[in-house]
C-alpha cells in the first residue's frame, strides 16, 4: 500500500517531464524553432554521448571545486551560527552584515576573485563558500531559535551545562533545518562553480561551455546543462540520504504518522 502510494505521488512530476520532452521534441523537429536555436532532444543526446570523456573529465573538476567550496561553506556556517546563537550581541552584529552580502551578484563577485587568486581552484572554490554558506548558517540559527525552552529550562534544572544542552537538545532541534538548508546549497554550489569557471579557468563544465558558446554548437551547450542538472540532483539525493543517517527517528515518527 506505502509503495503504490509513493509511486502514485511521483506521477505528476513524471507526466510533467514527458510533456515538456514532447513539446521540445515537437518544436525542435517540427520545424517550429530553428535547430540552431533549440537542437532536437536527439541532437542533445547525441553530443552528449559522443563527448561523454570530455564533459566526465570536466564534470569531474567542476565537482572537486563544487565539494571544497561546499565543505568550507558548511564548516563556516556551522561555526558562524553556533557563536551567533551563543553569543547574541555577536548575532545583531553580524546578521545584517550576512544579508547584505546575499544582495550581491555572483557574477559580479566573480571577477574579483578572480584578479586576487588568479584562473586556478582557489577563486571558483571561494566562490562557491560565499554562495553556499549564507542558506546553511540562516537553516541553522532557526533550527537553534525552535529549540523547546521548556525542555532547555528542565535540563539546566537538573544541573546540565550549556555545552550538554546544545548537543543533546539544540543541535538535534537544529538538524532538519541544517539539511534544509544543505540541500539548496548544494545546487547553488555546482552553478556557483560553473559561473566561476566562466570567467577564467582552464577546464570544467565552465569552460567547456563557453568553448562550445564560441563555437555555436548549442547541442553540445544544451548537454552540459543535461550534466550540471545531473550533478545536481546527485547531490541533493546524497544529502537525502545523509540526511536519513544523521536523523533516524524523522523516519519513525512519519511512519507513525502514516500508520
Amino acid at each position: 500500500m506505502k509503495k503504490s502510494r509513493s509511486i502514485t505521488s511521483k506521477l505528476p512530476a513524471a507526466l510533467a517531464l514527458v510533456v515538456v520532452a514532447a513539446l521540445w521534441c515537437f518544436a525542435s523537429e517540427g520545424g517550429w524553432v530553428p535547430a540552431f536555436m533549440l537542437p532536437s532532444p536527439r541532437a542533445v543526446v547525441q553530443a552528449l554521448l559522443s563527448d561523454a570523456p570530455v564533459l566526465a573529465a570536466n564534470a569531474a573538476v567542476t565537482l572537486q571545486e563544487a565539494a571544497w567550496g561546499l565543505l568550507i561553506g558548511i564548516v563556516v556556517a556551522l561555526v558562524l551560527s553556533t557563536l551567533m546563537h551563543r553569543v547574541r550581541w555577536l548575532y545583531r552584529a553580524l546578521y545584517p552584515i550576512l544579508v547584505i552580502t546575499q544582495t550581491i551578484p555572483t557574477i559580479a563577485i566573480a571577477p574579483l576573485l578572480v584578479l586576487w587568486m588568479g584562473f586556478g581552484m582557489a577563486p571558483k572554490v571561494t566562490l562557491v563558500a560565499l554562495t553556499t554558506f549564507f542558506p546553511i548558517a540562516v537553516s541553522l540559527l532557526e533550527g537553534y531559535a525552535s529549540t523547546d525552552r521548556s525542555a532547555a529550562d528542565l535540563l539546566r534544572a537538573m544541573g546540565a551545562s550549556k555545552w550538554q544542552i546544545f548537543y543533546h537538545l539544540e543541535f538535534p532541534a537544529a538538524l532538519s533545518y541544517f539539511f534544509s538548508g544543505l540541500k539548496v546549497s548544494v545546487s547553488y554550489a555546482v552553478v556557483g562553480a560553473v559561473i566561476s569557471e566562466w570567467l577564467g579557468g582552464f577546464e570544467g563544465l565552465g569552460v567547456y561551455m563557453t568553448r562550445v558558446k564560441k563555437a555555436y554548437a548549442f547541442d553540445k551547450m544544451f548537454a552540459v546543462i543535461l550534466v550540471i542538472i545531473a550533478v545536481s540532483l546527485l547531490l541533493m539525493l546524497l544529502v537525502r540520504i545523509l540526511r536519513r543517517a544523521a536523523m533516524p527517528w524523522e523516519i519513525y515518527e512519519k511512519t507513525e504518522r502514516n500508520d
